[in-house]
């Protein structure tokens, strides 16, 4: 009678004992947390923890005009906010802008290496050349070419991530497989629908692995082409506190150009996802 009363008031009051299949675990709510992002962040907690602590500075002999404290930053970052945003987004559209630019370019580049090999392949090294060139090298040319405006970063980025495209597209379109060409040719199929449903689909796998590396090299040259002759931009705002010792200000850059960076290459990768769910490497 008495275990009666006692299902019966436990039932009335929904009361779940953690021994019972609705209780389950009771550590079932942690089971959402991913191991891929959990343990960046406390990786990354316990390295601003380090930081704001002197560890580093004792480690390599540091003074803290040398190396500001993370608090010390993050207070230049919320005095400087608004400036900081805007030349955040000048730079990101010169590297959004030339990275477009120059990928699309790079992609015609490796079009016309397959489509013509005896003219076309000579393309490749030129562009192969002219990546080795130093973007110090460029920035001066470039800025005497297209003024101290935004076409001369944008001309610095496309530079810079022309070759990456080419080489990463070419690359594709050549490795499909021979099965498959075999038979588009049993269909009678021509040279543009050949490139059209097999070689250009193949390549985009590889297309995207070129413009994740164009993402973060894009920010590199553009940052880089603002040293040069600049008036806006988070390298020019860079040089010139570290020129006035200002630097947490100019630390505060960095970190911004690192989250523009970073958020660029997600948006990239996001777009990977959507447009070849088709590979096997996006099959679960």
């Amino acid at each position: 009678m008495e275990s009666n009363t006692v299902r019966e008031f436990t039932s009335s009051n929904n009361v779940i004992s953690p021994d019972t299949d609705q209780g389950g675990d009771p550590w079932k709510f942690l089971k959402w947390l991913n191991p891929g992002f959990v343990l960046p962040l406390l990786a990354g907690a316990l390295f601003l923890l380090l930081w704001e602590l002197q560890i580093f500075h004792r480690i390599f002999d540091l003074k803290k005009y040398q190396l500001p404290l993370p608090s010390a930053i993050a207070e230049a970052m919320r005095d400087n906010l608004s400036l900081l945003l805007s030349y955040t987004g000048y730079t990101l559209t010169e590297a959004v802008l030339g990275m477009l630019i120059g990928s699309g370019c790079g992609f015609l580049i490796a079009l016309a290496a397959m489509a013509w090999p005896r003219w076309g392949g000579g393309s490749l090294t030129m562009v192969a050349a002219l990546n080795a060139v130093p973007i110090v090298a460029l920035a001066p040319i470039m800025n005497l070419w297209f003024g101290d405006g935004i076409g001369s970063r944008a001309a610095i980025v496309t530079a810079t991530t022309m070759a990456a495209m080419a080489i990463n597209a070419y690359k594709g379109m050549a490795a499909v497989d021979p099965l498959a060409l075999d038979l588009m040719h049993s269909y009678a199929a021509g040279k543009r629908a050949v490139f059209r449903h097999l070689r250009i689909q193949n390549s985009l796998p590889y297309v995207f692995t070129a413009l994740k590396i164009n993402a973060t090299a894009s920010m590199i040259g553009a940052i880089v082409g603002e040293f040069f002759f600049s008036s806006r931009g988070l390298g020019y705002l860079l040089s010139n506190s570290i020129k006035v010792a200002k630097m947490p200000l100019g630390w505060a850059c960095i970190v911004l150009a690192a989250v523009a960076g970073v958020i660029f290459y997600l948006v990239v990768e996001r777009l990977e996802k959507v447009f070849i769910k088709w590979h096997p490497s996006r099959r679960t």
